[in-house]
């Protein structure tokens, strides 16, 4: 079996995305910082974070129709390229000493856009450049997971450093420059043939539809997609409330930030594993892990010693590292390619559209009841839904199974949606 870095067409993607997942670790410091320094407001701040999740959220199903229907590559070089124009405009904002909230917010607006879509076109794009749907792309899902938990870590100390030392407005210099590197290694990428749906010229509508369709028939994915829902929601939770907790009651700044670098490494740490870990049910064993953030939900409710915080919460965010390309693995090998990028944008809406209710809801609670009541009913509620999916009968059933044939490694997914006709209960095999 051929590494992935070994494969020409995967290296340049892998380094297209890094270079997009970089960029974006490194904008939430640095807009943020840009946006109080020009306003002084937390009322503006809101307003410009706002815009691009607001966008993103909305053009996410929609993302998904487009990076289907079209040719993947361009779609990713579009998303890039948009991204390059939005940031350069940013940076003449900031770097010219009068920057327009306005048109930053615009801005970022369009590019919270542009994310979308490059979110919804990561899977097509991973499944046309690795063919093996076995071990081989789950170890290319593994290295692009490593990379985003390194850049994640990197992108806000890179970040610091050159508002430090050059000036907000330079970090989105870079930004924009490492947008156009990603756009120009994605024009060097190579992707095998892609099929042609059936009816790809039906209207919008029909198409959103579809993806649905291939959603809510497999119990496995949407009971999943509802415990990763939960674990954004209370993920958001500690990420308010902790840092109160940990200035006024544990110590200072110093525990939050340590707490923070834990999450970081484990994050690492995970998707290392992954890569590793091969288990015979990936969604099972992925959801169970992801029930570990009850940890620190629970330690930071009780108040815990400082140390137990730090190495809960970095067990928590392992378990994170390994879901993530373990899922993406799962998903790739059994949705079909032709409602992939779909079926993925109906997977991130759900995902980020849980995080500003955690943020929203985390201070109302902590008013009426304070900080321990709330850490404590989401741990038990992120425990209680991660592993409740275990109950589902999809969730148990469904394996990936490693076969070697005559060309190498080849990858068999059991899905109980795909082998039984609903309608007749005869078999079929997906080609």
């Amino acid at each position: 079996m051929t590494h992935p870095l070994g494969l020409r067409d995967f290296r340049l993607l892998f380094v297209s995305r890094t270079m997009s997942t970089l960029s974006d670790a490194l904008v939430p410091t640095a807009l943020s910082l840009a946006v109080v320094e020009a306003t002084g407001s937390a009322a503006a701040l809101a307003v410009v974070l706002g815009c691009a999740l607001g966008a993103r959220l909305l053009v996410l199903p929609m993302a998904g129709v487009v990076a289907d229907r079209c040719n993947t590559r361009w779609v990713a070089f579009g998303a890039d390229l948009t991204r390059v124009v939005t940031q350069a405009l940013v940076a003449v904002q900031l770097v010219g000493g009068s920057p327009s909230i306005t048109l930053i917010a615009v801005a970022q607006a369009v590019a919270g856009a542009a994310s979308a879509v490059s979110l919804s076109n990561l899977a097509p794009l991973v499944t046309r450049v690795i063919a093996d749907s076995g071990a081989e792309r789950h170890k290319a899902n593994s290295l692009m997971s490593v990379a985003k938990s390194m850049s994640q870590l990197a992108g806000p100390a890179l970040a610091g450093t050159l508002i430090w030392a050059v000036g907000t407005g330079w970090v989105f210099v870079l930004d924009s420059a490492a947008f156009a590197v990603s756009a120009a290694m994605m024009l060097l990428v190579r992707l095998s043939r892609k099929p042609a749906p059936a009816g790809a010229r039906r209207p919008i509508l029909v198409g959103l539809a579809e993806g649905w369709s291939e959603v809510r028939t497999r119990d496995w994915y949407w009971t999943s997609l509802i415990a990763h829902a939960t674990w954004n929601f209370v993920a958001n939770v500690l990420l308010t409330l902790g840092p109160l907790i940990a200035v006024t009651q544990l110590g200072g700044q110093g525990t939050w930030i340590a707490v923070t670098q834990a999450g970081g490494i484990g994050l690492l740490a995970g998707s290392l594993l992954a890569g590793r870990a091969r288990p015979r049910r990936p969604v099972l064993a992925g959801n169970l892990v992801l029930a570990s953030y009850a940890v620190p939900l629970a330690f930071f409710a009780i108040g815990a010693p400082v140390p137990v915080l730090v190495a809960g919460y970095g067990i928590a965010m392992a378990g994170l590292g390994f879901l993530n390309p373990t899922w993406q693995t799962v998903v790739q090998t059994v949705i079909p390619q032709h409602v992939l990028a779909r079926v993925s944008s109906y997977d991130w809406l759900v995902s980020l559209a849980a995080q500003p209710l955690g943020v929203i809801l985390a201070p109302i609670a902590l008013h009426a009841w304070g900080a321990r009541l709330p850490l404590a009913a989401s741990a038990v509620l992120v425990a209680a839904v991660c592993t409740g999916t275990a109950l589902v009968p999809g969730v148990r059933s469904l394996r990936l199974e490693h076969a070697p044939d005559r060309s190498g490694a080849d990858a068999r997914s059991l899905d109980t949606q795909d082998r039984q006709d609903p309608l007749t209960g005869c078999g079929r095999v997906r080609a």
